[in-house]
């Protein structure tokens, strides 16, 4: 065992909240998505994509210029973001325009921007 690594030693485990947390606690499969889910936040590319769409609807081209990337990268990385349901499209004429997919991605996103800045 490592320096770093700590053993409980106690010798009472409170069974009743063990157990309260265990009937709580999600499915082996619900627990896969949100790591899935929150492994989309881990790429620095898709975090600018996010906080540009957090301020303002956006297509590829108004992105790449931004990001100063070519419009398939930021493509590709906008496809894995709607794939996971944090963006949705808007088409006008021939355009797409990209935005937040709603209220709750808006606030995961500035809530982990604000824990940061504290």
């Amino acid at each position: 065992m490592g320096k770093s690594e700590v053993l409980c030693d106690c010798d009472v485990i409170h069974d009743d909240v063990v157990a309260a947390v265990r009937q709580g606690m999600p499915s082996d499969g619900k627990i896969t998505e949100l790591a899935e889910f929150f492994k989309v936040f881990g790429d620095s590319t898709r975090i600018r994509i996010l906080w540009a769409l957090d301020h303002a609807e956006l297509c590829v081209c108004d992105i790449a210029v931004l990001l100063n990337m070519t419009k398939s990268a930021i493509s590709h990385q906008l496809r894995v973001l709607r794939d996971s349901k944090l963006v949705k499209t808007r088409r006008s004429g021939k355009v797409v325009y990209y935005s937040l997919a709603d209220h709750h991605v808006q606030e995961i996103f500035e809530k982990a921007v604000e824990h940061l800045e504290e």
